[in-house]
C-alpha cells in the first residue's frame, strides 16, 4: 500500500507545521523563514515522511476565520520556503480551493481537506486537475450519535463516492479525531471510540490517517488543559492507534512520535 509514493509497509509520520498565529497549539506555529526552514529540515532528519502546512486554522472550537487572500499568501509562503528544503511530499491543510490550487502551485503534492471534499465544491476538481493525492476526513451532518465507528464510516464513504467520481484515486482517509463534536457522548468518548475501533475503518481499502497530537480529547481525559501539557498523553493515543491499524500519523512532535510509532507497530506483530 502507497500514498502519495511513500510505502507504507510500516507506519509513517506526518510532521505539521502551521503558520496560523490563531492555531490550538501555539508551539506550532513558525512565522518565519527561518524558524519555518528549521522545523521543516529537522522533522525529516527526525523521520517524518510528510510534511503537513496549516496556513488557518481549522480547530471547530476556535474562531478561525481569515480572509481566503490571507490563508493563501501564508500557504505560498510557507510551502515555498519548505519546498526549498525538504525532499519528501508536502500536504496543504486547507478546506479551500483556490488556497489548494496556489499551494500545489507554489510545490505541495497532497490536499487535506478536514471537510472530506464536501466544504468547496471545486476542491475534488482542483485535486483532480492537478492530479494530487488527497487526504478525506469524515465529515457531515450527523443526526444519531449513538454509533461513532458507523457513522465515521458512512460519512468516508460519501467522500470517497465524490473522489471516485471526480477520478481520484491516491486517497487516504482520516476518521476526523476532535471535529465531530456531539453534546452527547461527550465528545472524548466519541473519539475514544473511534481509536479503539480503528481496524474498522480498513474495510475501506484505503491508508488510515490519524490525527490526535496535543488535541482536546486528551485534555478532558487527562486534564490537562493547556496543550503543551498533552505530550505524554499524545504518545498514548498514537500508540493505541497504530496498534489498532493506524498507517499515518499526523503530530507536532515527530522524533519521540516516531519511538512510540515503532513500539506499537513492532508489538502489534505478535497480536494473534
Amino acid at each position: 500500500m502507497k500514498f502519495a509514493g511513500i510505502e507504507l509497509s510500516e507506519p509513517r509520520i506526518m510532521g505539521v507545521i502551521n503558520v496560523s498565529p490563531e492555531s490550538f497549539y501555539k508551539g506550532s506555529v513558525r512565522n518565519n523563514e527561518e524558524k519555518l526552514v528549521e522545523a521543516a529540515v529537522k522533522m525529516v532528519e527526525d523521520g517524518a515522511s510528510f510534511i503537513d502546512i496549516g496556513a488557518k486554522s481549522t480547530a471547530p472550537y476556535l474562531e478561525t476565520q481569515i480572509p481566503v487572500e490571507e490563508e493563501i499568501r501564508r500557504a505560498v509562503w510557507a510551502v515555498k520556503t519548505v519546498r526549498d528544503h525538504v525532499d519528501v511530499p508536502i500536504s496543504i491543510d486547507t478546506t479551500n480551493a483556490r488556497v489548494a490550487e496556489e499551494a500545489i502551485k507554489a510545490g505541495a503534492d497532497v490536499i487535506n481537506d478536514v471537510t472530506g471534499l464536501k466544504g468547496d465544491p471545486r476542491m475534488a476538481e482542483v485535486a483532480a486537475d492537478y492530479d494530487v493525492p488527497v487526504v478525506l476526513c469524515a465529515h457531515g451532518e450527523v443526526r444519531d450519535f449513538s454509533d461513532p465507528v458507523h457513522t465515521v464510516l458512512d460519512l468516508l464513504k460519501e467522500s470517497l463516492v465524490i473522489a471516485e467520481k471526480a477520478g481520484i484515486d491516491d486517497i487516504a482517509v482520516d476518521p476526523a479525531i476532535g471535529f465531530l463534536r456531539p453534546e452527547w457522548p461527550p465528545w472524548y468518548e466519541w473519539d475514544s471510540k473511534i481509536l479503539a475501533n480503528l481496524n474498522l475503518l480498513k474495510m475501506l481499502g484505503r491508508p488510515i490517517l490519524i490525527g490526535v497530537s496535543r488535541k482536546s480529547f486528551i485534555g478532558a481525559i487527562t486534564g490537562r488543559k493547556d496543550p503543551s501539557e498533552r505530550f505524554p498523553g499524545s504518545l498514548a493515543a498514537t500508540a493505541i492507534a497504530v496498534f489498532n491499524g493506524a498507517h499515518i500519523v499526523r503530530t507536532h512532535d515527530v522524533k519521540e512520535t516516531l519511538d512510540a510509532v515503532k513500539m506499537a507497530a513492532f508489538l502489534k506483530r505478535f497480536r494473534p
